[in-house]
């Protein structure tokens, strides 16, 4: 199972930085020397490698030869390998970077990077054989794309940060078969289209008899793209750990043997 990481953005929300917004130090891991920072994106990477992925792949900008240096080859039991984003282009021009490694009969994970969420395994709620989305319940869908569901769950309409959102449930990560994530690169392809949000080209895909379900699974999220999200991941991890701090993730990156305290979904 792939698990596809777009890290190709600026960070524009939380500069200035000298590292990648990706590695930005939230919460920590214990290693054989004790306690160490713990990038944001291994929140991701940790949660992708749960759910049964192992082979990740970075969408790189050019210039962030900083996230390569950190993860090197692999973490834990998953390899990984990185494409390039020449230039910005928007979420569905990145995650369309790492097509050509995807066969169509491959399961494929997709989160960003600079997010923080519970529980730990929400991506094992994720069916294998159609586009599905985990959804976070928040406070203010007008910042984020709401997910707007019928009584099936089947997925009626994504609503790209609309004032006015029909839900207050949004999408935190998704998954689906190789051969969806062809199909919507085709369907991007068309003249006209070339979507900059993930969300506008799902519903065009419904549009023409595509099928898509929304998971209610998750219990809290937060972008940590800003000030204010890096201050509420902190407290919400705080909560966790103090909630259970038995528990212990997956090793780190790989040749590091580390642990990272984390606690049981809330």
């Amino acid at each position: 199972m792939w698990g596809i990481i777009p890290a190709a953005g600026t960070g524009s929300r939380i500069q200035p930085l000298a590292f990648s917004k990706e590695l930005l130090p939230v919460g920590s891991r214990l290693d054989a020397d004790g306690e160490r920072p713990r990038a944001v994106s291994e929140y991701l990477v940790e949660r992708m490698i749960r759910a049964g992925a192992d082979k990740l792949c970075f969408v790189i900008s050019p210039g962030k030869f900083d996230i390569l240096g950190y993860y090197g080859a692999g973490v834990g039991s998953a390899d990984i390998c990185y494409v390039v984003q020449p230039r910005p282009g928007g979420l569905c021009d990145a995650i369309f970077r790492a097509l050509p490694l995807v066969r169509p009969d491959e399961p494929v994970l997709v989160g960003l990077p600079d997010t923080v969420w519970f529980p730990e395994e929400g991506l094992s709620d994720l069916p294998d054989d159609m586009l599905s989305f985990l959804l976070f319940p928040v406070e203010h869908p007008e910042y984020f794309d709401a997910v707007v569901t019928d009584d099936a769950g089947g997925v009626r309409e994504i609503q790209v940060k609309q004032p006015d959102a029909k839900s207050n449930w949004v999408w935190g990560a998704f998954k689906m078969p190789g051969a969806v994530l062809h199909d919507l690169y085709a369907l991007w392809r068309e003249p006209g289209r070339r979507d900059e949000y993930i969300g506008t080209l799902v519903n065009a895909y419904l549009s023409r008899g595509g099928r898509a379900v929304g998971i209610p699974a998750g219990r809290a999220y937060v972008d940590v793209g800003t000030l204010h999200g890096y201050r509420e991941a902190i407290k919400l991890l705080s909560a966790v750990q103090q909630s259970d701090n038995r528990r212990f993730a997956p090793a780190g990156p790989r040749g590091i043997h580390d642990h990272a305290v984390l606690g049981q979904r809330i």
